[in-house]
């Protein structure tokens, strides 16, 4: 029997257009089972109601998606459980609003995690679109480890490729302002068991338009909280040696030229070719600014 899928769409009041690309993407799909969607709203209902029906979701269909306020802890974490909660299906998928599904992703994901039942959580490759660019990012593995997570962050395995089993994950609400809660969930998934990767760009990340881009605040205390959370983060002298450094270039980011340069010498220690530790001195002593930085790593289809 096709498992049913419930897709989780958390979204605000004021993004109806970004809505309903990511819901046109998601009723696009030629998959045999049943699709049910959850939009979860932090903030005005009636916009959203209306990208729904602007979304050109098939009358079949109209009766599968719900949309419904965030009843948790206000932000993305407490959005998505309010889903989960809410959902009866078999499998559970996630989808951020300015994210776009491409064909075939769901049937790909549902045959792989099939051949694997002692799995319970499955991924795929992405692209990257920035401006006129788009960009694969692909893992070059079937699987991914938690060893992969420790190491990198593994961006293409984000959290709108995420399918796994109703009932065997949720995500940590305690993440400071909704911050690194996928990278958390996916660890948490991959100590269960290898995460199941199709290595295929099937879907589309759209930057330029997060709620979370310039909140570097929020991204210090995401990242001390992945350290305190996920010991084995300091284990791998690569992988702590790339946290440093995003700590030391938000510090950079926020005129902290102190903190800045304390993380980034703690990160070339780690990792002397560290290259977020010198990406964050330029940073803190103004021979660039952290924008152009970003600018120019999201234009390679890469991030801080």
């Amino acid at each position: 029997m096709t498992p049913s899928v419930g897709v989780v769409v958390p979204t605000r009041g004021d993004r109806p257009g970004t809505l309903a690309a990511a819901l046109t993407g998601v009723f696009g799909q030629a998959y045999e089972g049943r699709v049910e969607v959850i939009v979860v709203v932090d903030g005005g209902r009636r916009a959203l109601c209306d990208a729904v029906r602007a979304a050109g979701v098939p009358r079949e269909a109209a009766a599968d998606v719900l949309v419904l306020p965030n009843r948790r802890t206000p932000g993305l974490p407490g959005a998505r459980n309010t889903a989960i909660e809410a959902l009866g299906t078999d499998l559970v998928a996630f989808c951020d609003d300015d994210d776009l599904w491409l064909p075939g992703k769901l049937a790909a994901q549902v045959a792989a995690l099939a051949r694997r039942p002692e799995a319970d959580f499955a991924s795929c490759s992405v692209e990257v679109e920035y401006g006129s660019r788009r960009t694969p990012r692909l893992a070059y593995t079937d699987q991914v480890t938690r060893e992969h997570l420790t190491r990198s962050r593994m961006m293409m395995v984000h959290s709108s490729t995420f399918l796994f089993r109703r009932g065997a994950i949720w995500v940590d609400e305690s993440a400071p302002g909704g911050q690194n809660e996928d990278w958390d969930l996916a660890l948490r998934a991959a100590w269960r068991h290898p995460i199941v990767h199709v290595d295929r760009p099937l879907v589309r990340i759209r930057w330029g338009a997060s709620h979370y881009a310039d909140r570097w605040a929020d991204r210090i205390a995401g990242l001390e909280w992945m350290l305190a959370r996920h010991p084995e983060l300091s284990a791998d002298s690569r992988g702590v040696a790339r946290v440093f450094g995003q700590l030391a270039f938000s510090h950079a980011a926020l005129g902290r030229r102190g903190e800045a340069a304390r993380w980034a010498l703690r990160a070339a220690a780690a990792r002397v070719s560290e290259p977020r530790a010198a990406l964050a001195l330029a940073v803190a002593c103004g021979l660039v600014s952290p924008a152009t930085v970003v600018r120019a790593l999201n234009a390679r289809g890469h991030g801080i």
